[in-house]
């Protein structure tokens, strides 16, 4: 997997969403930093953005969102046999 270089953004989010993020980040145990990086990446994927690949990135990000993906579909698949 390519490596991702990081930077430091100031998001704003309303108390639910950040409660919601806070949530599901522990549930993860992930930051909350990396949950909301991988839910824009799987997002952005989702919804058909494209980057040129000039390293090889759209495709690690891609390889990536899918992953999430699965990860997503088997936490829900969880949460429903949890009633």
């Amino acid at each position: 997997m390519v490596a991702m270089a990081t930077r430091k953004v100031t998001v704003s989010l309303d108390d639910g969403v950040l409660a919601f993020a806070e949530q599901a980040a522990k549930a993860h145990g992930v930051s909350v930093s990396a949950w909301l990086s991988r839910a824009a990446r799987r997002e952005a994927v989702r919804t058909g953005f494209r980057v040129p690949d000039l390293v090889g990135h759209r495709r690690a990000a891609e390889e990536a969102a899918s992953r999430d993906e699965a990860e997503l579909a088997a936490a829900l698949e969880d949460l429903r046999a949890q009633g």
